[in-house]
C-alpha cells in the first residue's frame, strides 16, 4: 500500500478487526469486498462525525493487498494545502477522502474532485467518499460534481447505542491484550461524552498506564489514571 504525501498516516488500530460491526453488517461485508477486489466505481458513507467513518475508511486501507496503490487523504488535514494535495490520487488503484464536506462550495476543490471522478473512471480507480450527509444533502456548488457523486452506492453508517459502545470498547481492549469488564466501560460512559472517538481516546491513555502498571481495567485503577490528568 502507498501512502500519499504530507505525512498522512494511517491508525495502527483502525482494522476491520476492531471496528464492532453491531447493525452496519450490509456496510462492512461492502467495504470488506471493496478492499479484496478494489472495483471500478465510487462508495459514499455518510453518517455523524463521531460514527466511524474515519476508521471504516482506513480499515480499507489497511486491508487491501500489498501491491494496491491506496491512499487515505483526510479533506479536512488537506485544506491548507490546497487541491494540489491532491495530486496523484488518479494514478491510485484505490483513494478514500474523507471529510468530503469540508471543501463543499470551494470551486477550486470542487474542480479538482470533478477531475479526479473523471480519471478515475478512465482507470477503473476504486473511490471511497465519507462525508456527514449524503451527496444529495452537501452543498456543492459544481452541479456536474454533485450528479457524480450522487450516484455513487451510499451507506449510511449507523452509530453504536449505549450497549454496543460497551461490546466496542469491550473488544478494542480485549485486541490489545486487556481486559475491561463491563462496568469499567460503562463507567467510561457515565464519565465522558458518549461517542465512540472520546471514548477510543481514553482507552488509548488508559493502555498506557495499565501496561505500565501491569494493571486490570478496574474502575478504581481507571478512576486513579483519570484524576491523575
Amino acid at each position: 500500500m502507498r501512502q500519499m504525501p504530507l505525512g498522512v498516516q494511517l491508525k495502527e488500530r483502525a482494522t476491520f478487526a476492531s471496528f464492532l460491526t453491531a447493525r452496519n453488517v450490509e456496510l462492512v461485508a461492502h467495504l470488506r469486498a471493496v478492499a479484496a477486489n478494489t472495483p471500478a466505481g465510487a462508495t459514499w458513507i455518510a453518517g455523524p462525525h463521531t460514527a466511524g467513518k474515519s476508521h471504516l475508511l482506513q480499515a480499507v486501507c489497511a486491508e487491501v493487498a500489498p501491491t494496491v496503490r491506496a491512499a487515505y487523504l483526510p479533506l479536512e488535514t488537506l485544506l491548507p494545502f490546497g487541491p494540489g494535495a491532491l495530486d496523484g490520487a488518479e494514478s491510485l488503484d484505490l483513494a478514500c477522502l474523507d471529510d468530503v464536506q469540508t471543501v463543499a462550495g470551494l470551486p477550486d476543490w470542487e474542480e479538482r474532485l470533478f477531475s479526479l471522478w473523471q480519471r478515475a473512471q478512465e482507470r477503473s480507480t476504486t473511490l471511497l467518499f465519507a462525508a456527514r450527509e449524503n451527496p444529495a444533502h452537501v452543498d456543492f456548488g459544481l452541479k456536474d460534481l454533485k450528479s457524480r457523486l450522487t450516484s455513487s452506492s451510499i451507506f449510511v453508517v449507523r452509530e453504536l447505542n449505549d450497549v454496543e459502545q460497551v461490546e466496542a470498547l469491550t473488544l478494542r481492549a480485549h485486541l490489545r491484550g486487556l481486559e475491561m469488564p463491563a462496568e469499567t466501560a460503562r463507567y467510561l460512559q457515565r464519565r465522558f461524552p458518549r461517542d465512540m472517538r472520546t471514548l477510543c481516546e481514553i482507552l488509548d491513555t488508559i493502555d498506557d498506564a495499565a501496561f505500565v502498571a501491569q494493571r486490570r481495567l478496574t474502575v478504581p485503577f481507571i478512576r486513579d489514571v483519570i484524576d491523575r490528568k
